[in-house]
């Protein structure tokens, strides 16, 4: 993999990230090693994870990881805090990130979603300080709406917002009407969490729900349900139909398109499995022709009305 620049920052990520929302809890210490060998070997850097992920499993079992499987220089570590988003929450949220993962600083720290209770003005303050007191080397925001992405790197721009981690796939393009345009004009880059529909642009849910798959999980399984419509078979027909054409799985051609969205820096997968992963992994070396480009991103279309589109 060949490292792609966060927006207008120096930070340089792969462009496929490792995601670990489930690691502690369906994906065990054995599993996840294998899963981190098999992605540094192929190249990646991004580590992306949260302290919500597991209630903080998922960044003990990566603090462990970083002891026993992998250098801590080899990763980009990015993690995830505030939903609440006061300057207290916020840095407690971060501590408790640093001591689970074992490590001084992150490479990357988040606020998690929008918090309505918290000025974005204080949760601004909160990750400045993040930066200038060495416990985050860049800051960003996830799941924000484009406006508040815009305001919040105008109050940092003395130590710059450099990121929005927000869910971006063919079943999911409505950060395009404003996310998208906020973070070029801004020079963000864009961080895409579920770039395969949740699971749905594999194909794997096209006749039936696998009894071992997250729309089966009692935890997941609401996760995965918005996408199982009528409309999203259709994007997921399509997307099955073009990866026959090319030769390629599915999950190659999902994520393939959303590695050649301007702005995007990185697709997070996150595999439950190893062998889920090295599927996705094949990915990074597709280029799809433009007529295919053209045709999935016409069955996928979103309407942009007012004001987008005057």
């Amino acid at each position: 993999m060949r490292d792609r620049t966060v927006g207008g920052s120096g930070l340089r990520v792969s462009p496929l990230g490792l995601g670990t929302m489930t690691w502690g809890r369906d994906t065990g210490p054995d599993s996840a090693a294998e899963q981190l060998r098999d992605f540094l070997d192929a190249g990646g850097t991004l580590l992306d994870t949260s302290a919500s992920y597991a209630d903080g499993d998922a960044e003990r079992l990566i603090g462990d990881l970083l002891r026993t499987t992998a250098a801590r220089d080899d990763v980009v570590l990015c993690t995830k805090g505030g939903r609440n988003a006061s300057r207290r929450a916020l840095l407690a949220d971060l501590d408790g990130s640093l001591a689970r993962l074992g490590v001084e600083c992150v490479d990357l720290f988040l606020v998690a979603c929008p918090d309505p209770a918290t000025p974005l003005a204080e949760t601004a303050t909160a990750l400045r300080l993040a930066v200038t007191s060495g416990r985050a080397r860049y800051v960003g925001l996830s799941n924000h709406p484009g406006w508040a992405s815009a305001h919040a790197a105008t109050l940092l721009d003395d130590v710059g917002l450099t990121a929005l981690e927000v869910e971006y796939s063919l079943l999911q393009r409505g950060v395009e009407r404003e996310v998208r345009p906020a973070a070029h004009a801004l020079g963000l880059g864009l961080l895409a969490w579920s770039p395969l529909g949740r699971g749905v642009l594999t194909g794997k849910y096209r006749h039936t729900v696998p009894a071992d798959s997250r729309a089966a999980s009692p935890h997941l399984a609401g996760f995965v349900e918005p996408y199982l419509t009528e409309r999203a078979a259709a994007v997921v027909e399509a997307v099955v139909t073009a990866a026959q054409g090319l030769g390629r799985t599915p999950a190659e051609v999902a994520l393939a398109w959303v590695l050649a969205r301007d702005q995007v820096a990185s697709a997070i997968v996150g595999a439950r499995t190893p062998g889920q992963l090295r599927q996705s992994l094949a990915a990074v070396d597709l280029a799809l022709p433009a007529q295919v480009r053209a045709a999935l991103d016409d069955v996928s279309a979103i309407d942009a009305g007012y004001p987008e589109r005057w």
